[in-house]
């Protein structure tokens, strides 16, 4: 800390105020944001606070706290904060500081599958208390800093959204590419479901990886945070499947979750192991049919009544495309393999950028309130 700097209590300079409880309701209006602590819910035709810090006292995250501008309603899950005398600590620096202080405040919540604010431990939350025309220097050279930083930031985003559209208009253009070269075929009659459900507790199983669907990633081949049937506790019938299948999520269609595991495993019920027929379809052309609009469309089209859309098996295997040769589509998936290679490690380095720059926010606002800005 630098010296001369004095620090407080956060209660001592601030007063914290609560929200107050709204329910939603039909005909309530729709001038105003509700927030609590994340983001506006629903509106209504009344305001109880403007250009304010908030903090989130129910359900935090490391992103506990939020600016918020113009005038909005703030309900009693949320937590406002403000300088009690502008002579010794301005608004600026206090939402400065609240941003900064992000880690620590939620490092206040108690409970595991929910923490929520220990409001008293929070209200002693220690803030430095620099001269006020130091204080408005530093909320000056942070502002400065964060346009340059929030510029960067858009562009990086912008581009990370053009490689990804980059991709998803050449996965669209391969498929159609063959759409006069081939019969029109049924997916039943090119693929099948040979697996069977199996018991996962039974030891030849138990230590079998297992591919949920929430191990998939939309539109991709990637999959995280794989465990064994056994390390999940895996009580219900899993299907086996090959590093010769193709898994395909059943649930939600709109996700597009597909995958071509390089290893042999179990698969959720609500994943489909989906095995070509050798010689007839490409393991990899049959991904990438099944992330393609095309079938996507015809997915959701057949699961939309459903209350968890989900794609049945006789729907799924009623899909009609157009089948080029075995040789073209393997061509078409090479093309499309390099293609997504190419994407990935360019969302990647655009991923790395955003880090790089949410790293470089949060070292500058560290820097600000130990006194190391200068």
């Amino acid at each position: 800390m630098k010296a001369g700097w004095e620090v407080v209590p956060l209660g001592e300079v601030a007063s914290v105020n609560y929200g107050t409880r709204v329910v939603r309701k039909r005909d309530q209006g729709s001038l105003y944001p509700v927030y609590g602590g994340g983001g506006a819910t629903f509106r209504v035709d009344a305001s109880n606070r403007s250009d304010c810090t908030i903090v989130s006292r129910f359900g935090m995250s490391v992103d506990c706290v939020r600016r918020v501008d113009g005038p909005f309603f703030l309900n009693d899950s949320g937590l406002s904060v403000s300088s009690v005398d502008g002579q010794r600590l301005s608004q600026e620096f206090l939402d400065a500081f609240l941003v900064a202080s992000s880690p620590d405040i939620y490092a206040l919540g108690r409970g595991t599958a929910q923490k929520n604010l220990d409001c008293d431990a929070f209200r002693l939350l220690p803030i430095p208390l620099p001269p006020l025309d130091e204080q408005k220097r530093i909320v000056a050279i942070l502002d400065e800093a964060f346009e340059g930083l929030d510029r960067a930031r858009a562009n990086a985003e912008a581009n990370l959204a053009d490689a990804r559209e980059l991709f998803a208009e050449c996965h669209r253009v391969a498929l159609s590419s063959c759409a006069g070269a081939g019969a029109r075929v049924r997916l039943d009659a090119v693929a099948d479901i040979t697996s069977s459900l199996v018991d996962p507790k039974r030891d030849e199983y138990a230590d079998l990886p297992h591919v949920g669907a929430g191990n998939m990633e939309t539109g991709t081949d990637t999959l995280t945070n794989v465990q064994t049937a056994r390390e999940e506790g895996l009580k219900s019938g899993k299907y086996l499947f090959d590093r010769s299948m193709v898994l395909y999520s059943k649930i939600r269609p709109y996700l597009r979750k597909a995958s071509r595991p390089n290893f042999d495993g179990l698969c959720s019920a609500d994943v489909y192991p989906l095995a070509p027929k050798a010689g007839t379809l490409d393991r990899s052309y049959l991904f990438y049919l099944l992330l393609g609009p095309g079938f996507t469309e015809y997915a959701i089209s057949g699961s939309a009544r459903a209350g968890m859309p989900k794609v049945n098996r006789e729907h799924l295997f009623a899909y009609e495309f157009v089948l080029p040769s075995i040789e073209e589509q393997t061509r078409i998936a090479d093309e499309l393999d390099a293609m997504m290679q190419s994407s990935t490690e360019l969302e990647f380095a655009y991923r790395c950028k955003l880090a790089d720059l949410a790293a470089l926010r949060q070292s500058l606002l560290q820097k600000a309130f130990s006194g190391e800005l200068t």
